[in-house]
Order: structure tokens, then sequence, then C-alpha cells
């Protein structure tokens, strides 16, 4: 295959500036503010991630990626050949680099993606490193669900990889609708691999999420500047700041943007009233013990087959497969 085959090759129909404007009052005329954090991931968005996981203290990339460097090998023999592997919400690619790179003949890779300009560096690059492998990227909105394209080549497994803890950012119920649409995606003798977060202290998980460079922080609100860019918002960055906290009841870390002052944004021809300490709920970030999220994933009909860790037991690569 030629770098043309890494072009983007649709987008998901109900995408774009009219639903982000629509989620956005809903979210913030609600009785508790929240903005879903797909919308973090704008161009900027999607930078600024990439510098958080470089930072010293934020341990679930790193912590991923030196276990995918471990035992990318052993999982991909667990995979078998001719393997096409889907990802919702690809990002930069270097974990799939890893897992791509292992597998023993790859059928195709078929990424999704939010951010357009995102995925197409993503699959640009790997098709430089792969220029045998068919990928087919799509720009769409997973959460609300895509269609993925038809390949060429024949396969033999479809693969759901979802590296990242991503899946964390998900309430349980919707984590589990999240893993059974991957579960149809995959199909009989499909596999998933998904990287999960474990709980550990309250001081190393609220660093990980606002780190002390503040890149965390301009991460977050960078949402409201993408509000003010692309809705015509009238939100200052000055009046709000980032917080994250870990509530040990649901087991997940919260990213806020609180209000400093008593205050009235407009947006959309309306007025948007926030009181000084009011908080807009950005993102959870849920962490799992390990048969607590295998529970959540029989929810949805996977079944464990292995799961790979780090040596403090700190973040695990598992997969599954159908039934």
């Amino acid at each position: 295959m030629t770098d043309s085959t890494a072009q983007v090759l649709g987008r998901d129909a109900g995408d774009g500036g009219e639903r982000f404007l629509e989620e956005a009052l809903a979210g913030l005329t609600a009785p508790r503010k929240r903005l879903s954090p797909k919308w973090l991931y704008d161009e900027r968005g999607s930078a600024l991630y990439e510098r958080i996981c470089a930072v010293p203290e934020y341990y679930p990339a790193r912590t991923e990626l030196g276990i995918l460097e471990r035992h990318a090998a052993e999982l991909a023999a667990a995979l078998g050949p001719r393997a096409l592997v889907f990802e919702f919400g690809a990002g930069a690619g270097r974990k799939t680099e890893l897992l791509l790179g292992a597998l023993e003949e790859p059928a195709a890779y078929l990424p999704v993606d939010i951010c357009a300009e995102a995925l197409a560096r993503c699959a640009a690059a790997l098709a430089r490193r792969f220029p045998l492998l068919e990928i087919r990227p799509v720009v769409g909105d997973f959460t609300a669900g895509v269609r993925l394209p038809r390949v060429a080549t024949p396969w033999a497994r479809r693969v759901s990889f979802f590296p990242g803890s991503t899946i964390g950012n998900f309430d349980p119920p919707q984590a589990v609708a999240l893993l059974r649409r991957m579960a149809r995606e995959a199909g009989p003798g499909g596999a998933l691999v998904v990287g999960v977060d474990a709980p550990k202290d309250r001081a190393t998980l609220e660093r990980a999420y606002d780190d002390g460079g503040g890149v965390t922080a301009a991460f977050d609100l960078n949402l409201l500047a993408r509000m003010n860019r692309e809705l015509g918002a009238g939100f200052r960055l000055a009046a709000f700041r980032h917080r994250a906290r870990w509530d040990p009841r649901r087991s997940r870390v919260e990213m806020h943007l609180v209000s400093l002052e008593d205050q009235v944004v407009r947006l959309a021809g309306r007025r948007i009233s926030f009181r000084a300490g009011e908080a807009i709920h950005t993102e959870s970030a849920y962490k799992w013990e390990a048969r607590a999220f295998d529970l959540l994933a029989a929810r949805a009909g996977w079944r464990p087959l292995r799961a790979w860790t780090d040596a403090r037991a700190w973040f695990s690569v598992r997969l599954y497969t159908i039934g």
C-alpha cells in the first residue's frame, strides 16, 4: 500500500460544531455543570495531551508503554496471525506501533479519532512505518457510534485495541455499553486489548492529573478556549482554575474547572451563571481493581484470557475474547 492509504477516508455524519454546541449547552445548563472529555481533544488539546504523557507525574502512559515493550511478543502470539486491529481514540499511535510491529502479518488497521489533524498525523506515521499495511482512518465520535470501513485484505481475527486507560473516562454503565459495541465490531472469535489503571494513593493520583508544570491545567482550560474559538463563547480563562480530586468512594479521579468568582458567560445567546467555587466536571478517570474490571467486561460479553502488569501492579494490559 502507498501513503495514500493513510489519508482520512470518512467523517462521522453527526460529528462537528452542531453537536459540540448542543452538548455544551446541555451540560452547562444542567444542575451540576459538566462537559464530555471527548471535547478536550481538538488539535491543541491533542498536542497538550501528548505533553501530559511526558510529564513525570503522569505515570499511566509510561507504565503502559513499558508493559507493551516487555510483553508485545507474548500479546501478539496470543492474538495470532492476520489480525485486523481497530482502535477507538487512536491518538499519537506510539503504543499501536508496538502492537502492529509485534503482530504476525497484521491484516489492517482502522483508527478512529474525533480530531482530524491528530488522526491524519497518526495514520501517516504508521503508513510510513508499515508501508504494506492497509490503514483506513475514520474521523468520528466513537462514543456516539461510528461505522468502520471494509478492508480488502483477508483477516483471521478482529481485535479492538483500547490502550491509555481511556476506558476509565466512562462511568460504569457507559463503559459496559462501549465494550459491548467493541464486542459487536470484533465479532465471533474477536479479541479486546485494553489498558486498565489500578487504584492507588491519593497523592499519586491527584499529582498525575494536576502536574507541577501546569500542563494538565492548560489541557483542561483549553476546553474553554475551544468553546470561545469554535462556538463564540465568552469564557475568561483567568476566571477559572483546574482542579483534580480523588473520590475513593467512586474509585475515580475527577477533573474540574472551578469558577473563581460569581460570573455570567454567554454561549449561543444564552446567559450561563456561575457562582464562585462552582465547577464544571470535565473528566473522570476510574481506577479499576483487576477482578472488578473482569466482571465489568463480562457484562459486555468479554472473557478474560491474560493480563500483563508492571512490577508495582499499578497498571495492566488485559486481553479478552468474546464469550
